[in-house]
């Protein structure tokens, strides 16, 4: 997928601002200066901005590292006071609870080599079982492993303080769809053309029906490079949006992905009842073009550069993820809401 880059104030024009400043001098009301070039300073805050979306990458690695190291950590602590209160040792613990439960049968093995035959070359089938009941085996344990320290959870209550990473993400210029007190914002930057845009739908909608209020959602406009359909479709909600419905438009796309030429466009608005004069001649003009290309410039700052990606209280989430990721994100920030007002944490 391409990524889409924030063309902004470009670098000529910022130096040429900045021009005039001395190179060395620099007072409390003056930008600081990273280098200088023939009497030219470069100002920090254009350095900063020409690498803002692979910083962001970097330090959204950087957080999934640390939190991967402290889930392990948080399990350790688990299996050491199970361990301890079964009277056993910590490896037998280990053993019984994940090791034993991650076997991989002989016929399992076989089902997986019968599929994947091709995949193995000229290793020798003996050779090729051995190594799928090895590697299906340590990634069951993994999987166990992490399963057994979920279900410890709720018998050693874990209160998890490493704050996340998050940035700051606008809600953009289009209506929020939710209660407006929510505690957690989910800003998606999505794509009316793109495939995985559309699986995400049905995880999107549960997450909706499970949080309720406590969920609110405002959708950004990312049309990638190469769907030819998308910016159309963005600028069809944005028409509709002018006469209070830009949710029922993006539901409906979403629901006729392959209807997203102008003529389409245009059939989707007369079937929700709107003016369909006003809304074609919004859609020819082009009026709100700006507003896709100004939230396509948005994600691309955010490091965005495929959809779907979704940003929850400003953490990070990409691509078409299982319910149950967006599951472990907003219960965490409803639980961080929950304890900055001393209550204690809604149920869903």
């Amino acid at each position: 997928m391409r990524h889409m880059r924030k063309t902004g104030l470009s670098i000529g024009l910022a130096l040429l601002v900045c021009a005039g400043l001395p190179g060395g001098a620099r007072s409390g009301d003056e930008p600081e200066v990273v280098a200088v070039v023939d009497g030219i300073p470069i100002p920090a805050e254009v350095l900063e901005e020409m690498i803002q979306p692979q910083l962001l990458e970097l330090r959204q690695r950087e957080d999934q590292l640390r939190r991967g190291g402290l889930e392990e950590l948080i399990a350790q602590v688990l299996l050491d006071r199970a361990a301890a209160a079964r009277g056993i040792s910590v490896e037998e613990l280990t053993r019984t609870e994940i090791t034993e439960k991650a076997q991989v049968s002989p016929a399992e093995a076989r089902a997986f080599y019968e599929a994947n035959r091709a995949r193995f070359g000229e290793t020798s089938e003996a050779e090729a079982l051995q190594q799928i009941v090895e590697g299906l085996g340590r990634q069951r344990q993994r999987e166990r492993r992490a399963a057994f320290a979920q279900e410890l959870r709720g018998t050693y209550p874990v209160e998890v303080r490493l704050e996340p990473f998050r940035v700051a993400v606008e809600t953009g210029h289009g209506p929020v769809r939710g209660h407006p007190g929510a505690p957690v914002t989910v800003v998606e930057f999505s794509d009316f053309q793109c495939p995985f845009c559309v699986r995400a739908r049905p995880t999107v909608n549960r997450v909706r029906e499970v949080y309720g209020d406590q969920v609110r959602f405002a959708f950004r406009h990312f049309p990638l490079a190469f769907h030819e359909q998308a910016q159309k479709a963005g600028e069809a909600t944005a028409c509709a949006g002018d006469q209070g419905q830009f949710w029922e438009m993006h539901d409906r796309l979403w629901e006729s992905p392959g209807r997203l030429q102008p003529p389409d466009l245009k059939e989707h608005a007369v079937a929700l009842d709107l003016d369909a004069e006003a809304f074609g001649q919004c859609l020819d003009s082009g009026r709100h073009a700006s507003v896709v290309k100004e939230d396509a410039e948005a994600g691309s700052q955010l490091g965005v550069s495929g959809t779907p990606a979704f940003f929850i209280n400003g953490r990070p989430l990409v691509g078409a993820q299982p319910f149950e990721a967006f599951a472990q994100v907003i219960d965490e920030e409803i639980a961080r809401a929950a304890r900055a007002s001393g209550e204690g944490t809604p149920a869903r």
